[in-house]
């Protein structure tokens, strides 16, 4: 019999891999299990391959739905959305070797925080219990061997809307008429050569201290095609509020450039505004702000005038603060205003 470190038993085949994680090749039940009001189903890992804007091809993993509301595995893994308040059961079915969902902001028990050294990790299935207790934007991602595992694509965005829904941040704060999801990334083509899920663990050196992302994608969109691609621009009539949650998925710090004056009204999963300490600040037009890794930032837009804006996002060295790839780190995207 094993005992995981949030002190519940379980009777389950449980093996330590190579790295002294334990792992259980058949799913252990969940502690205190209650019915849930929403399951999501998330399939890891599914292999999939993108051509770069050059014609290369780079390989890349993903989260997906077994259930088959998301049947094409895409790079990025599905948007998880649900209310705060609701009780949540995502259910992680895993192949090609132990991984586990950690919900990034979300304070979970221990064995349901996916973080591998602290609990286990999954080779077979189990099923996360979890309940938000703020609304904002967070994210998932696999807590195996992090820092190649998130590169590799394994990660995706969470958002927690207020109990009535859609169309406030936050229960009685700002309104939004238009929503946006931009998720910021950067790829090294030599780390996704590697292959092996577990390379880098425990001192192997595999060259991981060595970070030199060639392309720059926003929600999934090289950075080629982001000016015009609907994934990533954003249209609404003038009078609308938009509202752009923006996730810092790469490596690099980001300095963000929006054409328009942005009121940040929400950071890392919780709103600004609902603590008197802790106000909603305006970044003006052309104003460049950065943005770290894993950093997230809800900024509402009210455009005064019609036009078409360009938004600009540099991906920066994180020591020397030069724009990554000899200046070619670059991102840009319309905002239209009719």
């Amino acid at each position: 019999m094993a005992v995981d470190l949030s002190g519940t038993a379980f009777t389950v085949p449980l093996t330590y891999d190579t790295f002294g994680c334990k792992v259980y090749s058949a799913g252990p039940a969940t502690p205190d299990k209650l019915t849930p009001d929403v399951v999501i189903n998330i399939q890891g890992v599914v292999g999939k391959t993108l051509t770069t804007p050059d014609g290369k091809k780079i390989d890349t993993w993903g989260f997906t739905d077994p259930t088959g509301k998301v049947a094409t595995p895409t790079y990025l893994g599905p948007t998880i959305r649900v209310k705060q308040g609701q009780l949540v059961h995502t259910i992680l079915k895993t192949a090609k070797g132990p991984h586990t969902i950690h919900h990034h902001g979300i304070e979970p028990t221990t064995a349901n925080d996916g973080v591998g050294h602290v609990s286990f990790e999954v080779n077979g299935q189990y099923t996360y219990q979890w309940q938000p207790q703020h609304a904002g934007t967070f994210f998932y991602h696999c807590h195996r061997n992090t820092v190649f595992h998130f590169e590799m694509g394994l990660m995706g965005l969470l958002i927690v809307d207020p109990p009535e829904g859609p169309g406030k941040l936050y229960q009685n704060g700002p309104a939004y008429d238009v929503e946006k999801l931009w998720v910021l990334d950067d790829m090294d083509p030599r780390w996704h050569a590697i292959g092996s899920h577990d390379a880098g663990l425990c001192g192997q050196d595999v060259g991981f201290n060595r970070f030199e992302p060639k392309y720059f994608l926003m929600t999934g969109v090289f950075s080629n095609k982001t000016l015009t691609d609907p994934t990533t621009s954003i249209t609404a009539p003038l009078g609308k509020k938009i509202l752009i949650r923006m996730l810092n998925g790469s490596y690099s710090v980001l300095r963000v450039t929006l054409p328009v004056d942005a009121t940040c009204s929400g950071m890392d999963g919780h709103g600004l505004g609902k603590e008197p300490w802790c106000q909603p600040y305006v970044i003006p037009a052309n104003t460049p702000f950065e943005v770290c890794t894993a950093q997230r930032f809800d900024l509402i837009l009210a455009p005064t005038k019609k036009g078409v804006f360009t938004a600009k996002v540099e991906f920066l060295h994180w020591i020397t603060g030069q724009v990554q790839n000899n200046g070619a780190g670059v991102i840009q995207t319309r905002i239209t205003v009719t």
